[in-house]
C-alpha cells in the first residue's frame, strides 16, 4: 500500500511550472533563430509558428484530455481510437523521440555552466550522467517533489530573462523598432532549420497529459494551466529575440556561446553570470519534467502486455514507475555523446509523426464517438478540423524538406529520424510473432 505522500495530487500552480518546463524552459536553445532566419525572418517565423504547429496541438490535447484524463495520455487516446497497433507506435515513437529530447539538457547544462568554469567542457560526459541520475532520483520520488522543484527552478529561470528585456529597453538609447518582416535572401535549409529551432522550442503540450491522474480537477487543471503556460513561452520567447536584435549582438556569436553573451553585452559580467545561472536552471528544470512525463508510458503499454510486464512495477513506497526511470536514464546515459544539432531534427522528426496519430485520433473519435462527453471541444466540426490540423502538417512538411536540401549533418540527421520511425514496425512485428509463438505452445504443449 503506498503512503499517504505517495497518493498526493500536484495542484494546478506546480502543473503551469511542470508544464512550462516540459514545453519550453525558457528562451534557452532559441539563440540559434536569428543566425538562420535574419533579423527580418525571425520575429515573423517565430510568433507565426506557433500558431500553426502549437495551437492545433494544444486544442487536440485539450479536446482528448477532457475526454479520457487518464495516465498515459496520447498512447491511449491512439490506442481507443487507432487500434492496439497504432498505439503501440505512438508510445514507441514518444519513447524514442523522449530519450533524443532529454540527452538535449544536460549536454545544454555543460554549455552554460562553462561560462564560469570553462575548463568543465572537458568533464561533459562526467556532469551530464550527474545530471542524468540525480534527476532520476527525483522522479523516484514522485509527481509531486517534481512539481515543487519545477515551481522553484522556474522562477530562477524567469527572473534573469525578465532582468535582461527590462534593462535592455533601459539602456537602449536610440529607438524601438521591429524589422520589416521579409523573407528575402532567406534560402530553403535556413528557413527550415529556423521553423526546426521554434518547433523544437514550443514541442511537448501532448507530453503533460501522461500523469493525469496525478493532477487535481484534471479537466479544469489542464485548460487553465496550458493557456497560462502557452502565453507565458509566446511573451518571453518574443522580447528576449526583440532585445537580442535591438542590442546588435552577432548571430553567430550568439549561437555559440549562448544566452549569457547576450548579458553580457546589455549591462557587463554580472548579467552574463545571473543568465549562465538561468540556464543551468532550465536545463535541470526541463530534464527533470520531460522525464516525469514519458516515464509513465512505457509503465502503461507494460500493462497492456505490449512491453516486458517488468516495467510495470511500482516503487513500494513512492508508488512510482521506478524500473521505467531507470531504464530511461540509462538510454539517455548513452544518448548524450551526439551532436545537439543532429539532437535537434531527430526530436522533432518523431515527436511530429507521433502527434500526427494525435490529429487523427482526434477527427476518429469526433466521427465514431461524437455524443462522448467532452468537457472542452474545438468549436469546429469534422472538415474543419481537417483544415485545422493540416496547418501543423505543412509546418512539419517543409521543416523536413528544408533539411533534405541541406547539406552533412542535416541529411544524415533526417535519414536516422526515418529509420527511428521504421524501426516501430520491427518491434510490432516482434512482438507479433512472439505472441504467436505463446499461443502455439500454449496450444500444443499445455
Amino acid at each position: 500500500m503506498p503512503s499517504p505522500a505517495a497518493l498526493k495530487k500536484i495542484r494546478p500552480i506546480q502543473l503551469i511550472a511542470v508544464i512550462f518546463f516540459t514545453v519550453s524552459g525558457g528562451p534557452y536553445g532559441l539563440e540559434p533563430l536569428l543566425a538562420y532566419a535574419g533579423d527580418h525572418a525571425a520575429l515573423i517565423i517565430l510568433l507565426i509558428t506557433p500558431l500553426l504547429w502549437d495551437v492545433p496541438a494544444i486544442l487536440t490535447v485539450l479536446e482528448l484530455n477532457s475526454m479520457m484524463p487518464v495516465n498515459g495520455g496520447y498512447y491511449k487516446w491512439v490506442k481507443h481510437a487507432l487500434g492496439t497497433r497504432w498505439g503501440f507506435y505512438e508510445g514507441w515513437w514518444t519513447w524514442l523521440y523522449t530519450f533524443v529530447d532529454l540527452a538535449i539538457y544536460p549536454v545544454l547544462f555543460v554549455m552554460y555552466a562553462s561560462f564560469f568554469y570553462p575548463e568543465l567542457a572537458q568533464y561533459k560526459i562526467q556532469v551530464c550522467l550527474l545530471i542524468i541520475w540525480a534527476s532520476a532520483g527525483l522522479n523516484i520520488l514522485g509527481i509531486v517533489p517534481v512539481g515543487k522543484a519545477s515551481l522553484f527552478l522556474s522562477a530562477i529561470v524567469l527572473a534573469p530573462v525578465v532582468i535582461v528585456i527590462v534593462l535592455a529597453f533601459h539602456h537602449h538609447t536610440g529607438p524601438l523598432t521591429l524589422p520589416a518582416p521579409s523573407f528575402k535572401g532567406l534560402n530553403f535549409p535556413s528557413f527550415g532549420m529556423a521553423l526546426y529551432t521554434v518547433m523544437w522550442n514550443c514541442l511537448g503540450w501532448d507530453n503533460v497529459t501522461t500523469y493525469a491522474e496525478e493532477v487535481e480537477r484534471p479537466v479544469r487543471s489542464y485548460i487553465l494551466s496550458i493557456i497560462i503556460a502557452f502565453t507565458l513561452v509566446i511573451v518571453v520567447y518574443f522580447f528576449i529575440t526583440w532585445v537580442a536584435q535591438q542590442s546588435g549582438i552577432n548571430h553567430t556569436k550568439f549561437t555559440d556561446e549562448g544566452m549569457p553573451a547576450l548579458g553580457v553585452l546589455i549591462a557587463g559580467h554580472w548579467l552574463g553570470v545571473v543568465v549562465a545561472v538561468g540556464g543551468m536552471a532550465s536545463s535541470l528544470g526541463i530534464y527533470a519534467a520531460v522525464l516525469l512525463s514519458v516515464s509513465r508510458v512505457p509503465h502503461v503499454m507494460a500493462q497492456d502486455k505490449l512491453l516486458p510486464a517488468g516495467i510495470n512495477r511500482l516503487h513500494k513506497r513512492f508508488n512510482t514507475p521506478f524500473v521505467s526511470i531507470i531504464i530511461c536514464s540509462l538510454v539517455v546515459s548513452f544518448m548524450i555523446l551526439w551532436k545537439l544539432g543532429e539532437l535537434f531534427i531527430i526530436d522533432v522528426t518523431v515527436y511530429g509523426a507521433g502527434l500526427s496519430l494525435e490529429y487523427i485520433t482526434l477527427v476518429k473519435l469526433r466521427i465514431k464517438e461524437p455524443d462522448r462527453a467532452r468537457p472542452f471541444k474545438i468549436p469546429l466540426g469534422v472538415p474543419g478540423l481537417c483544415i485545422l490540423l493540416m496547418l501543423p502538417v505543412l509546418v512539419y512538411v517543409i521543416a523536413l524538406a528544408g533539411t533534405f536540401s541541406s547539406e552533412g549533418d542535416a541529411v544524415k540527421a533526417s535519414v536516422f529520424a526515418i529509420i527511428a520511425l521504421l524501426s516501430a514496425e520491427v518491434a510490432w512485428q516482434r512482438i507479433a510473432f512472439i505472441t504467436r509463438l505463446k499461443r502455439w505452445y500454449k496450444r500444443n504443449w499445455s
